[in-house]
């Protein structure tokens, strides 16, 4: 009776950090481009920086990791069990992790260099399409199976992506060439795929190595691919000169040095609420979800797009955006009637709780 106890607290326990966690996606999802976009829209010009803030607050880490070690702690102090230790991750998902770092690194650089170039309601609608890259790579890397609404799910995505490609001219920024606004489409479609593909290998990584999976270890991954895609910002920072520039930008930015640092600090902890929160999604759910939520959230960044910066929202947007949330409504339709179908097919209750599996305390 005490493991069937356990067991449901477990579960309880994962889906309160799962609605925590989809609540700090949500937040930096719609968040996060618009106040990077703020900051080149009042003067500023450093995309490198953009690029390192988008994971450069990586240190907030350290204090839900400080707070589990302490319990870990107290509750090994309290069983007189032997002495645990102050850091979970092993050398393989180590490794694995500075790896996706590198590449969430060139992610980051590009969504900063893509939002620099595009109107907000643009990038958002293009970023919507890593829903089909990340079912794609879910379905190669981790044999998440397509269904009939998975498929109508990308033929919309892509479909809205297209519109938007062939009708961009009117939406394009003034005193930007038709050049530099196709580079910037590009590269937003580049971050899709990529973001797209970090999550599923994440989940991939999850499964591969031989270590009980815990929200503290999920920490310690995050903490350690933060830092690696920072070194990789600050590399390209210095090569740009970047470090030598920021204090004369926030002189001249328009609404004064303080405004300036505001911005960028919120820039960083929205960011880190965005990848903490997709990294506990994929941890309590799927990378599939983190998908779905990022592409739930699109009218919430198009509406404040309009609101503070006053963008153009045309009727391609329109359609693109239209095709977008029906894609997504199919989508959460689909996944919400098979996972009532495989509730159906489980064991009786008691069995099911004896079978859950096990989740570290730590």
């Amino acid at each position: 009776m005490a493991e069937v106890t356990e067991a449901e607290q477990e579960k309880t326990m994962k889906r309160i950090l799962l609605i925590i966690s989809c609540t700090m996606l949500a937040i930096g999802t719609s968040g996060g481009p618009i106040m990077i976009r703020l900051y080149f829209l009042h003067g500023g010009h450093r995309v490198w920086l953009c690029s390192f803030l988008e994971s450069g607050g990586f240190p907030i880490i350290l204090i839900p990791l400080f707070i589990s070690y302490i319990r870990r702690r107290r509750s090994a102090a309290a069983n007189q069990s032997a002495k645990i230790k102050m850091v979970l991750i092993e050398p393989p998902l180590f490794f694995a992790s500075l790896v996706i770092g590198l590449i969430t690194g060139l992610s980051t650089f590009f969504f900063a260099f893509g939002v620099s170039r595009l109107p907000v309601t643009t990038s958002s609608l293009i970023l919507a399409t890593q829903l089909v890259f990340n079912a794609l790579f879910s379905f190669l890397l981790v044999k998440q199976k397509f269904r009939v609404y998975s498929v109508n799910t990308i033929v919309l995505l892509t479909i809205a992506a297209g519109i938007l490609a062939l009708h961009s001219s009117g939406d394009r920024p003034s005193g930007e060439t038709s050049k530099k606004y196709l580079v910037g489409f590009i590269i937003t479609v580049l971050v899709a795929l990529l973001d797209g593909f970090i999550f599923p290998v994440v989940e991939l990584a999850y499964k591969k190595v031989k270590q009980t999976i815990s929200y503290t270890l999920v920490l310690e991954v995050q903490f350690v691919m933060c830092t690696s895609a920072s070194l990789f910002s600050i590399i390209g920072m210095i090569v740009n000169n970047d470090f030598k520039l920021i204090s004369s930008e926030a002189r001249q930015f328009e609404h004064g040095a303080v405004v300036y640092g505001i911005v960028l600090v919120t820039i960083a902890v929205l960011f880190q609420f965005l990848l903490l929160g997709g990294i506990g999604v994929v941890f309590c759910a799927s990378s599939l979800l983190s998908g779905v939520i990022i592409a739930a959230i699109l009218p919430v960044t198009e509406i404040l797009a309009v609101i503070f910066f006053k963008e153009k929202f045309n009727a391609e947007k329109g359609v693109a955006l239209i095709l977008s949330l029906w894609g997504f409504a199919t989508y959460f339709y689909g996944e919400t009637k098979q996972a009532k179908k495989m509730k159906k097919n489980l064991l009786p209750p008691e069995a099911e709780v004896l079978q859950v599996l096990p989740v570290s305390n730590a």
